[in-house]
């Protein structure tokens, strides 16, 4: 069995389904093909089942890529306004909550009902249990060997254009996997190096087994490096560090390296505890924390850090010895093991090298009318709504340009 459409996209997660009733609404017959047995999977469980589906502020400073300029053009094409424009015309209840992130109100299964209802106006067809076998460039676009998984049936795709909508490897249990890197390696791209992005630290010995029994504890901090610094709620779970602060940072952090962190960042430690020696030389250090730090949080802190000095009254103390623990305070500089990885990874760092793609249709330089949309290319998203906000942008750039072509 073969067809013939002006558009196949491969992958039915955000950018595809979005480009696929954009590029549809010129004309065009589109096809959306997924392995997975559901359209947007990745969706329905980000932010929590809310989906944050966008953020009120975005620029190319939220974004990571080696080619950091690439994204411009995409965000000005269309902008959260756009988008937010779409869901109200859906009257899909949303909240904001800080810094500007959007969630839907009700479930994230609002913002997926919405795209699929707007393929279904557009004509756009969906064929969800469909594995690619082969792709093959032709005069006349690309010949693509498809099998259904459940059935075995094979169909042959003639499209004009294909976009590569198929994410990154992040969250392998929905379905992810390394497949948009392989078709772009067929057709010469380079791919920049994978990891996991917006995840949790991980962290052995004595500090891991700290931070286990603090599970649960959340408090406002300003973690950094000598790349990024946040200012965000940092979460000890029985795994390590979690919680915005720790996820933002995880995507400039590489693996030998090490992490900061103020958790007091709204305190001078130090002149607040040579204060204390003055004004109660009585108390102990754990005391002087107190009206600062969790109780629990104080007592793992000072078998870590202060130990030898736990049941010594400040006054007994040496200046230079509370300046040495009010620094720690401020800047609790640790090395994690590592990651939870791409198992519960919010995005992929790296893919198809940017470079090789333009940045106003997504169009690879390489293959004429081959797309890359969405987590597939090297640009990765801060935590807040932005990764959403590229998938739509790239798409919408990307259906613009097969729209017009023809």
């Amino acid at each position: 069995m073969s067809i013939s459409v002006d558009t196949l996209i491969i992958g039915a997660g955000a950018s595809g389904l979005f480009c696929a009733f954009n590029a549809a609404a010129y004309g065009k017959s589109v096809l959306v093909i997924d392995h997975a047995n559901k359209a947007g999977k990745k969706i329905l469980m980000s932010g929590g089942g809310r989906c944050n589906f966008i953020n009120r502020q975005v620029e190319p400073r939220h974004f990571i890529s080696q080619n950091p300029h690439f994204v411009k053009s995409a965000l000005s094409k269309y902008q959260p306004e756009d988008f937010i424009a779409l869901v109200d015309r859906h009257q899909v209840a949303y909240q904001e909550r800080e810094y500007g992130q959007l969630f839907c109100k009700h479930s994230a299964k609002d913002i997926l009902a919405m795209l699929l209802n707007e393929c279904r106006t557009a004509g756009v067809q969906i064929r969800l249990d469909t594995a690619v076998e082969r792709i093959c460039a032709n005069d006349a676009g690309f010949m693509v060997s498809t099998k259904h998984k459940r059935n075995d049936l094979a169909i042959t795709i003639q499209a004009s254009s294909l976009v590569i909508a198929t994410g990154g490897l992040s969250i392998p249990t929905l379905g992810a996997s390394g497949f948009g890197y392989q078709v772009a390696t067929q057709f010469g791209h380079q791919i920049i190096p994978t990891r996991a992005g917006l995840v949790p630290f991980t962290f052995t010995d004595k500090t891991g087994e700290m931070i286990k029994s603090l599970a649960g504890l959340s408090l406002d901090v300003v973690a950094y490096n000598d790349k990024a610094s946040f200012a965000l709620p940092m979460l000890f779970t029985h795994r390590g560090l979690s919680g915005p602060a720790m996820l933002q940072l995880s995507n400039y952090w590489q693996l030998g390296e090490h992490i900061t962190i103020d958790l007091l960042p709204h305190q001078d430690m130090i002149q607040y505890l040579l204060d204390a020696k003055r004004a109660h030389p009585k108390q102990l250090i754990r005391t002087a924390l107190t009206p600062l730090l969790p109780k629990k949080l104080i007592t793992a802190l000072e078998a870590l850090l202060w130990q030898a000095y736990q049941d010594t009254e400040l006054a007994n103390l040496k200046d230079d010895i509370i300046r040495h623990i009010g620094a720690q305070l401020n800047a609790w500089t640790l090395k994690p093991s590592g990651t939870e990885g791409y198992r519960v990874a919010e995005v992929t760092l790296g893919g198809v090298d940017t470079r090789e793609v333009s940045g106003k249709t997504m169009e690879s330089r390489l293959q004429p009318n081959l797309y890359f949309i969405g987590e597939v290319l090297d640009v990765t998203g801060w935590l807040g709504g932005y990764n959403f906000a590229w998938a739509w942008a790239s798409a919408y750039a990307c259906a613009e340009s097969i729209g017009m072509r023809w």
